[in-house]
């Protein structure tokens, strides 16, 4: 592991690009499959579309995304850009269908009262529903993290500095302690991320965390 000890600065810079690389798109397809969620629960005749697109999006093989941007919009072919614009397009390909069950899981009878009670729509979008959904949306958004912490690597066989670099380097030099701290380095990534996402979930839905202890007594 003499390796790992001597090249501590280069793994670093990895692990920043990596994680920024992951974060980034994260929240922008968080963001972007809120709207896009709350749209397809309330209109059923958009809702097959979109969800069937977004299924289709998916299904694409990320490296060959990361090869045809550059062409598409006009960045260079090593830009990080790249990565971003294409994991944020994945994310919000998954997330849309968790944010629209997220919303199809508020119960109408709420909504009603919501409604007697003098909510607006939007009102009762943000301060309603959006809560309510809160536990499917975080389901999404820790599928969402790992995902892209994954996909990041991929990046690596087109240039772009990341943990995957750690394993295209390795395998072309032979060199497993260069491998294996990649492999370690995105798990841990990966598991670090969901723990704040869990963390930060128990922080701003409590009363979902309640809920689930509640559930547990009762069995």
């Amino acid at each position: 592991m003499t390796w790992i000890g001597n090249n501590l600065d280069v793994i670093g810079g990895h692990l920043l690009s990596h994680l920024w690389l992951s974060i980034v798109p994260t929240v922008l397809g968080f963001v972007l499959a809120l709207p896009v969620g709350w749209i397809c629960n309330r209109v059923p005749l958009v809702r097959g579309t979109v969800l069937s697109l977004a299924s289709i999006l998916y299904t694409i093989p990320s490296l060959a995304f990361f090869l045809i941007l550059p062409s598409i919009i006009g960045t260079g072919f090593l830009d990080p850009l790249n990565i971003v614009i294409a994991l944020t397009i994945f994310a919000v390909a998954v997330m849309a269908r968790f944010a629209t069950d997220g919303f199809a899981s508020v119960s109408p009878q709420v909504l009603d009262a919501a409604r007697a009670s003098g909510y607006g729509r939007l009102g009762l979008a943000l301060r309603v529903e959006l809560p309510l959904a809160g536990p499917v949306l975080l389901a999404g958004l820790r599928v969402v993290s790992v995902s892209s912490v994954s996909l990041v690597s991929v990046g690596a066989l087109i240039g772009v500095g990341n943990l995957g670099r750690l394993f295209t380097e390795g395998f072309q030099t032979e060199n497993n302690a260069e491998i294996i701290a990649g492999i370690v380095l995105v798990v841990a990534l990966a598991l670090v991320l969901d723990a704040l996402l869990v963390l930060g979930g128990r922080l701003v839905m409590p009363w979902s965390s309640g809920a689930r202890r509640a559930r547990g007594g009762a069995a």
